[in-house]
């Protein structure tokens, strides 16, 4: 269940083109001013340097010192710290998230994850297991605290009873949600190696339709990058493309401060930040949307749990 972490060195070319293009699309979809014209006719232009992790990490940490009460700031810390496989410094953020945002199902599932990631020799700890059955008394469908609670039973021996509680995962994912595939390959895994023949029902279980809330927004807001997008994106040079990427989401950022009831933008933002690989900074993100739109809560998680957002 873990997320599928972004490589160090950042966007590779193909990755730039297409979130390049994507935005091309996205600015003309909802109506907001991008400067493509004048970022192509001045190549010349400073481009603003993308920080470091370490960098990232180090403003983190300096806002929870500022900020020392804020549940948000210590989920946004725990992100971080679990991105770059600190899983002890991790889990302490998260504990601290969890202390000021005792009823966030995702926070303890969250928290879950860390401590079972931290553990040297207990796959499954006695506090990883509290945690997973906090996030489920408050929210039974957290599919991370469902997956994990199901690789309890395969530890301890019930192997079929693991199976059934993830295929009952399944059926409740829906389409596209970025745990599918590792899902999916778990219950081949733990069946080959039991010999348990689940290929015939793994073939015809299929992820749940996406509800109407759950419709990603680029997708109903505009068709996707074309080959043609593509390559008109992928002509800029890299200087020019990095620096549309940073003026694209700083101007979505913008927008949000002078509009914050706007939840549609503040997926796109969620959805921007978690294809640069900034997770803890989409995961601030979704905290800052939810509190600036508490009647779109439920919205705004499904959303975040298909992009795969930390603590969604």
């Amino acid at each position: 269940m873990n997320e599928s972490k972004k490589m160090a060195g950042g966007l590779g070319g193909v990755n730039r083109a297409i979130l390049v293009a994507a935005f091309l699309l996205l600015a003309g979809a909802v109506g907001y001013a991008i400067w493509r014209d004048s970022a192509a006719s001045t190549p010349s232009a400073p481009v603003a340097a993308a920080a470091s992790p370490d960098d990232q990490l180090a403003a983190l940490e300096a806002r929870m010192v500022r900020e020392p009460d804020s549940a948000a700031a210590w989920t946004a810390l725990g992100a971080a710290r679990f991105d770059m496989s600190d899983y002890p410094g991790a889990a302490a953020a998260y504990e601290k998230a969890t202390a000021l945002s005792p009823e966030s199902a995702g926070l303890w599932s969250a928290l879950g994850e860390a401590r079972v990631m931290a553990s040297e020799r207990d796959p499954m700890p006695a506090a990883a297991l509290e945690a997973f059955n906090k996030a489920i008394a408050l929210d039974a469908k957290d599919p991370r605290a469902r997956y994990f609670l199901a690789v309890k039973k395969d530890i301890g021996g019930d192997h079929k009873g693991a199976i059934e509680d993830w295929f009952a995962l399944l059926a409740d994912t829906p389409q596209g949600a970025p745990w599918e595939a590792d899902l999916r390959r778990t219950i081949e895994q733990v069946a080959a190696i039991h010999k348990i023949d689940v290929g015939a029902r793994l073939m015809n279980t299929q992820a749940r339709p996406l509800k109407p809330e759950e419709m990603p927004v680029a997708a109903r807001a505009i068709p996707g990058p074309s080959r043609a997008d593509m390559e008109a994106a992928s002509q800029l040079p890299k200087g020019q493309q990095d620096a549309m990427i940073e003026g694209m989401v700083s101007g979505l950022e913008a927008k949000l401060k002078a509009d914050p009831a706007n939840v549609d933008r503040w997926i796109m933002l969620m959805r921007s930040r978690m294809t640069l690989g900034e997770t803890a900074k989409a995961a601030q993100a979704l905290k800052d949307a939810t509190a600036a739109n508490p009647g779109a809560a439920a919205r705004l998680k499904a959303q975040a749990q298909m992009l795969g957002v930390p603590g969604a």
